[in-house]
Parts: structure tokens; sequence; C-alpha cells
């Protein structure tokens, strides 16, 4: 079930520029000065690998309350991208199965409709190799995001069952998530809500507030997480959507 789960770097550049005095006198002229060098271009592939305390996805914990090691890249060509990402998880095993590790490869388009207004189209798989669940826990979903100024809705529709659940193929998520700029800080408010079809004792709300900081080239986040239910349990009855404080860190390259 499985990600929004954390965590990015920003590049510094420097610029020296050096002045020469005419070596001759008599030169009448001064020589042209040269141009200046071209940036260099942003690299269309990223990549990125980080730590959590606790992996959280729309507010359940897929790590058993435990950490979890994560990374994955990205590929951007115009508006178009596409990316691969993954994580530690426990929670197939303790269903039953036998996966370790979620997997997830998306894509989709992107771009401004107008000032302060884009949009983001798109496809995601979630992938829980040799899961061993039935119905599997694989699950596929499309999603639609709009974007103004610093508040993005999103829905997100699964074309599969979701994440194992029988007959819950048409399952929605809803969310909005603010992102602000505060003393050097990236703050990110969250609300979502999860309907499960077919299986409504397991739909819920989840909430989360982020707060996050580049430092060293190393992005460091603190989230509070939440959820309304009760329903997501452990192995040992651990109630996998109580509130907690998550921390992360995320380096990318």
């Amino acid at each position: 079930m499985k990600k929004t789960s954390l965590i990015a770097l920003a590049s510094v550049a420097c610029a020296v520029q050096l002045s020469v005095a005419p070596a001759v006198a008599q030169a009448q002229t001064a020589a042209p000065a040269a141009a200046p060098a071209a940036a260099p271009e942003a690299s269309p592939l990223t990549f990125n690998i980080g730590a959590v305390t606790e992996y959280r996805y729309r507010g359940i914990s897929q790590s058993r309350l435990k950490p979890a090691l994560q990374g994955g890249f990205d590929v951007t060509q115009g508006a178009f991208y596409l990316g691969a990402w993954a994580s530690t998880i426990n929670w197939i095993k303790d269903s039953g199965g036998k996966a370790n590790t979620e997997i997830d490869i998306y894509g989709g388009v992107k771009g401004d409709l107008a000032k302060d207004t884009a949009y983001d189209i798109g496809v995601l798989t979630y992938s829980y190799p040799s899961n061993g669940l039935n119905p599997s826990a694989n699950t596929v979903e499309l999603y639609g995001a709009l974007t103004f100024g610093p508040v993005t809705a999103k829905y997100s529709h699964s074309t599969s069952n979701l994440f194992g659940f029988a007959n819950s193929k048409g399952s929605g998520y809803l969310d909005l998530t603010g992102t602000f700029e505060a003393a050097g800080l990236t703050i990110a408010p969250h609300i979502g809500y999860q309907a499960v079809k077919k299986n409504g004792a397991y739909s819920y709300s989840d909430y989360s507030l982020t707060v996050s900081k580049e430092i060293s080239g190393v992005t460091w986040s603190g989230a509070l997480v939440g959820t309304s239910t009760k329903a997501y349990l452990g192995p040992t009855k651990q109630n996998l959507g109580k509130a907690s404080v998550v921390l992360g860190a995320k380096y990318n390259f």
C-alpha cells in the first residue's frame, strides 16, 4: 500500500570573474571580453536515496512501525517523466506473503495550464515481487492532479484490486496538499481519504504535517502522521494507522 511516502537536494554554483589590465601601455583598445561560459544543462536523469524512521503511505505504516531504506530514479524529457522507486516493507510478510520490498514504476505528463496553475496526469504500478498473496498485492492506479498556487488536489483511481483487497477494483484516493515556505523551511500540510471499494470497513481518512529543510545537500524532514482508522493491524495487534512522528533524510544526485 505504499509510498508517499519522504525526503531532496539542491546544487550550489559559484562564479569567479577575473579582470586583466592591458599588458602594453601603447594599446589603443582593450581586447574584447570573453563570452561567459554557458551553464551546463540539467541532466534529465536524477537519483535519490534515503531512510525514514518508519515508512508511512496514506497514513498506514508499511514497515510495521520500523525504519525503512528507500531510493529511486527519475527521467524527465520536456513535459514527460518516467521513474521508479523502492522501499523495504514488512506488511506483505505480516499478511502471510513473501515480499519484503515494494517497487513502484510510474510515468506521466505534467505542465502549466495558466499562471500559478499546473496539471499532472499519469499511471503508477505498485509491485511486490513474488508476494504470494491471493488476491495479489500488486496494484495499478491512474492519477490526475491540479495545482493552484501552493495547493495541489489529486485523485488516484485503481484499475486493479487495491493492495490485495478482494473485489476492490475502482477504489479511489482523494487528497489535498499544501506547500509553503517560511523561515527557510518547507511546510506541507496534507489531508486525504482512501475509499476501498466493497471493503468499506477499511476506508479511512489520513492527515500529516511535514516540515523539511535542506542542510549540506541532504533534505531532512519531520512529519506528524495519523489516520482515522484502527482497522489496519500488525502481527501483534499494533495499530498501523496510529498518530506518529516520522523522521527522514533524502539525498538527490
